[in-house]
């Protein structure tokens, strides 16, 4: 199965939905290659950056899954870099 490296780009301005979200990474732990998570106090939101290896369906899905959550907006940004068979 081909798979691509992206980015995905979280910001999060609504709180109360954190533990969604990270119930919905949790579920795609296996695709991703890291997480950095970082607070912007003064702005009352967190900036999180999500490095995946997956499918680009597989991608699409959690962006859209995540994209679904109140207050929270995501952007991907796909790489020329596939793998996979």
């Amino acid at each position: 199965m081909k798979t691509r490296v992206a980015v995905m780009s979280i910001i999060v301005k609504n709180g109360e939905t954190v533990d969604k979200l990270n119930t919905i990474l949790h579920d795609y732990g296996d695709y991703i290659i890291g997480r950095m998570g970082i607070p912007y106090r003064q702005r009352h939101i967190n900036i999180i950056s999500i490095a995946v290896d997956a499918p680009q369906d597989t991608i699409a899905a959690l962006a859209g899954k995540i994209g679904r959550l109140d207050g929270i907006s995501v952007k991907t940004a796909y790489s020329e870099i596939e793998g996979g068979d």
